[in-house]
């Protein structure tokens, strides 16, 4: 095996572990599982033996696609999107992946303490992955009475931060919506909080 990469990954309260391997030279893949508690909850796997024929293929370059699949599957377990990495407690990440842009939350463990929202908030563009300026982030909670929505507006880097009073919350399901807007391309973020009566008191820091 010419490289790996291994990664803890923390979702809420449960912890997985990432490890990325190339299984060459006799074995043209590379092979990504993720472990909890020493059982494999996913595992991606890419043969590149059209690649090792390639006159671009190098040591250099097959070390970047075991790292950028790394990553990637990191991405995945953040985002709860991977079967059986889902945190059971914590709020789920649904987001438009046909969309031009992409929103992520950069603080997901800290945006409510004492009784205030901060969201900060990085756009990108999904063809390279590079900062989106000029995108109209807006947030508000879905299910509390007083809906009001705040907005902001992405920096040269992608960022943008927005800060509220979290509102009175009403009865039934509440969720942190995150929009992001940039010429026709639109990408939603919604993070559910379960009913009312499970959501963390003011004081508390709520994990995704």
């Amino acid at each position: 095996m010419s490289s790996g990469f291994n990664t803890d990954v923390r979702v809420g309260e449960q912890v997985f572990h990432v490890q990325t391997e190339d299984r060459g030279p006799s074995h043209l893949i590379i092979d990504t599982a993720v472990y909890q508690n020493g059982r494999v909850v996913h595992r991606r796997s890419s043969n590149y033996e059209q690649f090792a024929a390639s006159p671009d293929f190098s040591a250099d370059a097959i070390r970047q696609r075991v790292q950028e699949q790394h990553r990637l599957v990191i991405e995945d377990v953040r985002s709860g999107t991977l079967a059986g990495t889902a945190p059971a407690a914590a709020p789920t990440i649904k987001s438009g992946a046909d969309s031009e842009i992409q929103i992520q939350l950069l603080n997901p463990k800290s945006w409510l303490s004492a009784g205030n929202v901060l969201l900060d908030v990085e756009v990108l563009r999904r063809t390279d992955r590079q900062p989106q300026a000029g995108a109209h982030v807006e947030a508000a909670i879905e299910g509390a009475p007083e809906g009001h929505r705040h907005s902001g507006t992405s920096d040269d880097q992608g960022r943008v931060r927005i800060q509220f009073p979290l509102p009175p919350l009403g009865k039934g399901d509440l969720a942190l919506i995150i929009l992001a807007s940039k010429d026709s391309s639109r990408d939603e973020v919604r993070f559910t909080m379960r009913s009312r009566s499970n959501v963390p008191p003011a004081a508390s820091t709520p994990g995704s």
